[in-house]
């Protein structure tokens, strides 16, 4: 099963739009999942379901981090560089779907319980939010430049 494929399935199975893009990588990096479905929990919803960056987003960017950030103290190159990874997957993502926080992503306030209702009878995880899941995915993977049926994207660490 592919990234993408991969991150749908767990998408579709409760977990949020963060949490589904996050791990279906991160175990090239050495963490599990355990400890990728619970860094990136509170990141669905736009953030706590405060509807800033769209999670699928902000799971890409936790992507980039791991696979291009820098852990050096004042390694100003390496940090340059991710920082232009993420300007760049933000303006394919906000190219493709207008935006990429999550409030205007989804049109409806999810920070109140009529606003989710309003959400789930409209449809809009499925009808929007799988393909802001699989976008991510795909732009993550074009961007690294990583193999698409690549079940695991190879450590740069």
């Amino acid at each position: 099963m592919n990234h993408t494929d991969q991150a749908l399935d767990r998408f579709r199975n409760g977990y949020n739009c963060a949490q589904a893009v996050f791990s279906v990588f991160a175990p090239a990096f050495g963490l599990d999942d355990w400890q990728a479905l619970k860094i990136t929990c509170p990141f669905g919803g736009g953030m706590g379901r405060l509807q800033y960056a769209c999670g699928a987003v902000t799971g890409a960017v936790m992507v980039i981090g791991l696979a291009r950030g820098t852990h050096v103290s004042g390694d100003s190159e390496d940090k340059e560089n991710a920082y232009q990874l993420v300007r760049e997957f933000a303006e394919r993502f906000a190219a493709r779907h207008g935006a990429i926080d999550c409030r205007t992503l989804l049109g409806s306030d999810l920070s109140t319980e009529q606003g989710r209702q309003e959400a789930k009878d409209k449809n809009l995880f499925a009808l929007r939010c799988e393909a802001y899941v699989a976008d991510a995915v795909m732009i993550l993977e074009d961007l690294l430049d990583l193999p698409k049926d690549s079940p695991q994207i190879p450590s740069v660490i």
